[in-house]
This record gives C-alpha cells, sequence and structure tokens, in this order.
C-alpha cells in the first residue's frame, strides 16, 4: 500500500468513526482528523508529482568526456 492510499484508509477510518459517534465534540474531532489525513494525501501527491527524479545513468556528453580524460 503506497501512502497516499494509506493516508486515505486512515480518513475513512476517521470518518467511520465520526459517523458511529454521539458526543459532537468528539463528531468534530473525528471529522477535523479525516480531512488532514485526506490533506496529506493531496500534499504527498502534490509532491510527488513535483518531485525531480533522480539521474539514474549519466549522459552521454558526460560519457564521453570521461572517456576521453581516461
Amino acid at each position: 500500500m503506497n501512502p497516499t492510499e494509506e493516508f486515505l484508509k486512515h480518513a475513512a477510518d476517521c470518518q467511520r468513526m465520526a459517523k458511529f459517534t454521539r458526543d459532537p465534540a468528539s463528531k468534530a474531532t473525528w471529522n477535523r482528523m479525516a480531512e488532514r489525513w485526506q490533506r496529506c494525501a493531496e500534499v504527498f501527491d502534490r509532491q510527488c508529482a513535483t518531485a525531480k527524479p533522480a539521474p539514474r545513468h549519466r549522459r552521454a556528453a558526460d560519457l564521453q568526456a570521461y572517456r576521453q580524460a581516461g
């Protein structure tokens, strides 16, 4: 399970708890927690989308320069 799925699972759990609790203050707390978990999922997705992938291989120009130097 990736982090986004995990965050959304926690949000759903909190929403279920909010649905079944009778105390208005507890209901509000569970709903706020659900919103926070949803925000965590959104932030994680946004950060993954903007993250720069690490280079896997040397560029051809770097490799050519390395070969010429050695």
